[in-house]
């Protein structure tokens, strides 16, 4: 890791302090220690997406969709926020940092302290109705009682509160993300493959507003090309060490 660009990279921050966004994918919780979809030893590894992770999967086989969110419930309510997480959230009670729009559904975010937070995707720990809508924060770590678990307005079941494959994003978190997009002078691009849309048009969005993206993360990405400061390492050691540089200029 480059001192001197680290060095760059703090000073940026302190410059554009007030109008920092970050926007994070799933390489900032595995260091929390839960599988990435993409990554080597991905939950993808071991299932097929295509026949979970959709509308089609969950009405043929309900069962089955919520016994493969329960095991990933169990790993995530096992995991604690990384150094990056919690240094997110302190930067924003500082007001250095706007806010954050997630792509993660693990809630490590807000369990860190995040306020100002867009859960582009949804939460795992959050389930709704299918048919009248009703929506259910269980808490991060509770699992439901029963699967499926029932509406308790309308005795329909209910399904976790995410985005499948082949459903559009909620609209309002969508539009929430670009306000903060469209305010930020500086993005920083914190463990996401770029692959996934239209979340990864967010920081081309944000390149058109003249805003300078910072990418971190330890590979290559569909993204990299259009950062101007590339940092090829861990969040965790990475906000740990810009959180001391930040400290330590006047």
């Amino acid at each position: 890791m480059n001192s001197h660009e680290l060095r760059s990279i703090a000073e940026l921050i302190r410059r554009n302090s007030g109008e920092v966004v970050a926007f994070t994918g799933a390489g900032i919780s595995a260091e929390a220690g839960i599988p990435t979809f993409r990554g080597k030893g991905g939950l993808w590894e071991k299932y097929d997406p295509e026949e979970l992770a959709t509308p089609q999967a969950f009405f043929r086989d309900p069962k089955l969709v919520w016994d493969w969110y329960l095991w990933r419930m169990s790993i995530i309510a096992r995991a604690r926020p990384t150094p990056a997480h919690e240094i997110l959230a302190l930067w924003e009670d500082k007001g250095i940092l706007k806010g954050v729009i997630t792509q993660n559904v693990d809630g490590l975010h807000q369990r860190a302290g995040s306020k100002n937070l867009v859960e582009l995707h949804g939460s795992i720990w959050r389930i709704r109705c299918t048919s009248c809508d009703n929506k259910v924060y269980l808490g991060f770590g509770n699992l439901p009682e029963r699967v499926p678990p029932e509406c308790d307005r309308c005795g329909s079941i209910m399904r976790p509160d995410v985005v499948w494959f082949y459903e559009p994003l909620p609209r309002d978190e969508w539009m929430r993300a670009e306000d903060m997009i469209r305010s930020a002078s500086l993005l920083l691009i914190i463990g996401t493959s770029g692959l996934v849309m239209p979340a990864a048009t967010l920081p081309m969005m944000a390149l058109r507003n003249n805003a300078t993206l910072v990418e971190i993360n330890p590979e290559e990405t569909n993204l990299s090309s259009l950062a101007k400061f590339r940092v090829r390492e861990g969040a965790s050691r990475v906000f740990v060490d810009l959180n001391e540089m930040l400290e330590g200029i006047a």
